[in-house]
């Protein structure tokens, strides 16, 4: 992304994408605690009986209904995608800036987060709703032709934008996609914020290209940015919210996209472990508090499957069973021209361990794909 300013020019937020897997993994100790606390007996005396026998006369006691979500029980994969909507600008089609992936376990114990790059080369399938034919080009604009409406052009559908990438992630990755999330950028600042900000250690220096220390935007002239630039040091920083997107869409740094993934991931990772450290999840009404906060910034996508089932089939996730997991991947072109990215061998075979339930094996051989700090 290279552009967010204040006015109709371009708005983008790659580490938008938090927020479903923090309320995932997150919400559903709010929900468990709620259905508990309704559907308990109020105590009763104590008998001498363990178990007691039902008389002839007692009135059939009624099965206890299943909890939301009792039959999710793995494996699972969710798609969470940040997108640029550029909403001030008439007909501009949704980009996906951040493509990430959640897969989680059988058993629901332990869950994998990686991202695909933007410009990731894959093959898109056909799409007749928008009239797209197919082609083989960057991941980001399955988003932007699948969101196009036959005789309408000023009105391009988010929703359709995201069944076309979604088909196209599950067929390069070979996972079905269960359910998902598609986010602007406009919630996230105030997210970050209504938690008090987010404890990160930056693992490298980085300079804003948009912001001042201020937090203002750098003025943008036919040149570039100019002006001074907000840096974010290295080492343990709180960041609030307007901070801690912007640190997370940097790209033009050492490590390029791939850095901007891997701050993305951590970023997530921070906000689950400020939720529970809080004690958030406990709390309904600060859950309600946060998720208002959202509006209209978040559509949930759940394949008929309502968020608090995914919720309360997740709550029991303990709170290192995130495993972050960078794929590495290379510039691929044509003649000299940039065409976009591919993945690595040793990215690719990951996602054929994962498939097979073998991934805690393969990171154990090849540690450098965990995302540690």
């Amino acid at each position: 992304m290279t552009q967010d300013s204040a006015g109709p020019r371009r708005r983008r937020l790659p580490g938008v994408a938090v927020v479903l897997a923090v309320l995932l993994v997150a919400a559903g100790a709010v929900v468990t605690t709620r259905l508990v606390s309704r559907s308990a007996p109020a105590p009763g005396p104590v008998t001498g009986s363990a178990t007691p026998t039902p008389s002839a006369s007692a009135p059939a006691t009624a099965s206890p209904t299943p909890p939301p979500g009792a039959d999710l029980t793995g494996p699972l994969n969710f798609l969470i995608v940040g997108v640029d909507t550029r909403v001030t600008v008439p007909g501009w089609e949704p980009h996906a800036d951040a493509v990430l992936v959640m897969h989680v376990e059988a058993g629901l114990k332990q869950a994998y987060l990686f991202s695909l790059p933007r410009d990731l080369v894959v093959d898109i399938p056909a799409y007749p709703k928008a009239g797209y034919p197919g082609g083989r080009t960057k991941l980001t604009h399955a988003m932007s032709y699948g969101s196009r409406v036959p005789g309408d052009k000023a009105h391009p559908s988010t929703a359709q934008g995201y069944e076309l990438l979604r088909t196209t992630v599950s067929r390069y990755t070979g996972l079905p996609i269960d359910a998902g999330a598609v986010l602007t950028f406009f919630g996230f600042d105030r997210l970050v914020d209504a938690l008090s900000g987010v404890d990160l250690y930056v693992d490298q220096q980085v300079a804003s290209i948009h912001r001042r220390p201020d937090g203002q935007y750098r003025p943008h002239t036919a040149g570039g940015y100019t002006g001074p630039q907000m840096v974010y040091q290295k080492g343990n920083q709180h960041l609030n919210g307007w901070q801690a997107r912007d640190y997370a869409r940097q790209r033009y740094i050492a490590g390029g996209d791939y850095a901007r993934q891997r701050h993305q991931q951590q970023l997530i990772r921070a906000l689950i472990r400020k939720i529970l450290g809080q004690g958030l999840a406990r709390d309904p009404d600060r859950v309600e508090e946060v998720v208002r906060t959202l509006g209209k910034t978040m559509v949930y996508t759940g394949g008929g499957r309502r968020l608090v089932d995914f919720a309360y089939a997740l709550g029991g996730m303990p709170a290192d069973g995130l495993v972050l997991v960078g794929l590495p991947g290379d510039a691929v072109g044509k003649g000299g021209a940039y065409r976009g990215e591919q993945l690595r061998p040793v990215g690719r075979q990951f996602l054929t361990e994962l498939r097979a339930g073998r991934a805690d094996t393969f990171l154990k051989t090849h540690p450098t794909l965990r995302v540690r700090t």
